[in-house]
């Protein structure tokens, strides 16, 4: 356990007035191929949807019994299954274990996602989530990214956890683990070898004129190199980090195979880990937030509006074009090390509410996305009749959220200590 190291972020916030002083971060799916041979290599991204999507637009069912339910509840609402706006199919393309007589799509905003699917590479594990009966976005984020479920006194997260057991990470690091935002999520809780960044514009020490910055950089390094305490260790590898962050043009970085990241926050933070993952300095985790997802009034009609210019389309381009920039050949094919986890707190209800939007449900969509995955639609689906529903007004949960995680840890991560 490597528990003695401190974040690099950390140690920047609590050493700030020095610096400022002196210059101014089911396990049986089987829906992922095991490891190759660069043991302890893969990384890890998990994209938070925050505020609870709506997986049963993201995801809706497009033909059979269900269909009928989804569009008595979700009247102008529900995705159509023909015409410009039509729901994309999602026949089976891998080994999912989803019943043949249920039928879902992808929402057409999700088009880009669409392709990767066909292509085998994104698997769709649907009616996933925390069986709680709590429906407060604070509570339900907290404890699934502890994930310690009814206990937030949980004092480190699950990914902190994970770095903190895996039994093949080398000793040192570089940049483990990264939280892509002001602030690291829960599920870093405790790390001491996280970088929270918003860009790499703001994580340098680049303040002054450069004589003056450069001699007190190289008396800062002495200083962290005459001991080999956590605290001089940490030190240096803060000031190793910068110093590679720094002498790369990311201002100027021009993605792989044409990939076009979208206009906003999200796809520049996609933009921004690409480009660490292709520094090679021992990311193994990461994540990035996109919020927006509470869409109780005025959701969309027919597959459009907010939800699908302002959520869907934004998420669907992201995710395809970091894909794409990191498909490369050779050592620069970093989407076979590559596994993408898309999770939100909890869905939304089946029935549309009086303001065209949907309230607090349960049961969701995860989407799993990378170049060692299994492709297809895993779950046992629970049906949306009236018996069927949580509560008689929610899809049910039927695959715990934690056992898709858990697969990812053990077959791509390498990591079987799920205790801890």
């Amino acid at each position: 356990m490597k528990i003695e190291k401190i974040s690099r972020r950390k140690f920047m916030v609590g050493c700030s007035s020095a610096i400022a002083a002196m210059m101014g971060s089911k396990l049986t799916m089987t829906a992922f191929a095991a490891p190759d041979d660069a043991s302890g290599q893969d990384i890890l991204l998990v994209v938070f949807l925050r505020g609870g999507a709506d997986g049963l637009n993201l995801v809706p069912p497009v033909a059979g019994d269900d269909r009928g339910f989804y569009e008595q509840e979700r009247q102008d609402m529900a995705v159509p299954v023909s015409g410009s706006n039509a729901a994309l199919p999602l026949e089976q393309v891998g080994s999912g274990v989803l019943p043949s007589n249920v039928q879902l799509g992808l929402h057409p905003a999700a088009a880009p996602l669409h392709d990767l699917y066909q292509a085998g590479k994104l698997a769709v594990i649907h009616a996933a989530g925390l069986d709680l009966d709590n429906r407060s976005h604070f509570d339900m984020m907290d404890f699934m990214e502890r994930g310690t479920p009814g206990d937030k006194t949980t004092v480190t997260g699950w990914l902190t956890r994970h770095l903190q057991t895996s039994p093949n990470l080398p000793g040192q690091i570089i940049v483990p683990a990264l939280g892509i935002g002001n602030a690291p999520p829960a599920s870093l809780l405790g790390s001491r070898e996280a970088i929270t960044l918003e860009s790499f514009g703001v994580f340098d020490l680049n303040t002054g004129p450069w004589r003056w910055r450069d001699a007190n950089r190289s008396a800062m390094r002495e200083f962290y190199q005459a001991d080999n305490s956590w605290l001089h260790a940490a030190g240096t590898q803060t000031l190793d980090a910068v110093d590679i962050i720094e002498g790369q043009d990311t201002d100027n970085y021009q993605p792989a195979n044409g990939a076009q990241y979208p206009d906003g926050s999200f796809g520049r933070q996609l933009k921004t880990i690409a480009q660490t993952i292709k520094m090679q300095v021992g990311l193994r985790v990461a994540t990035i937030d996109l919020g927006g997802w509470d869409t109780h009034e005025y959701q969309g009609s027919d597959g459009g509006g907010y939800f699908s210019s302002n959520l869907v389309q934004p998420l669907a381009e992201g995710l395809a074009a970091f894909y794409a920039d990191l498909d490369g050949s050779g050592d620069q094919n970093f989407t076979n090390r590559l596994t993408v986890v898309v999770m939100s707190e909890f869905g939304r209800k089946l029935v549309m509410n009086d303001s065209h939007g949907s309230d607090h449900g349960h049961g969701n969509a995860m989407l799993v996305l990378g170049g060692e995955v299994n492709g297809g639609v895993y779950g046992d689906w629970p049906g949306l009749a009236p018996g069927q529903l949580y509560q008689g007004r929610d899809l049910a949960i039927t695959t715990d959220y934690r056992r898709v995680l858990s697969e990812i840890l053990i077959r791509r991560m390498e990591n079987p200590i799920l205790g801890a």
